[in-house]
């Protein structure tokens, strides 16, 4: 991950900051959306059943679709704003 696209993520955790983030999937396509960091609600208490950080993952709520996404942190990863800052991964 560029560090560019590492700090973008460091802003946008800091207090619960929205911010959008347009990345590839593993499928091919592009998706962008508006998401936030930290948010526990719609939470069920049951947990994951792996550990987003060894796929290379962040977990993020996604505003638009109230629910929860993995947004990728490897070089799938296009654009992420906070801000008004344009953080591009090159």
């Amino acid at each position: 991950m560029s560090q560019r696209v590492e700090q973008a993520y460091e802003q946008a955790g800091r207090r619960g900051r929205i911010f959008s983030a347009t990345f590839t999937k593993k499928d091919g396509t592009k998706r962008s959306g508006a998401f936030r960091l930290g948010v526990r609600k719609y939470v069920n208490g049951i947990g994951m059943s792996y550990n987003p950080s060894e796929k290379d993952l962040i977990v993020a709520f996604d505003m638009n679709k109230r629910g929860y996404r993995m947004l990728p942190l490897d070089d799938r990863i296009v654009s992420v704003k906070v801000n008004g800052k344009e953080f591009l991964n090159v």
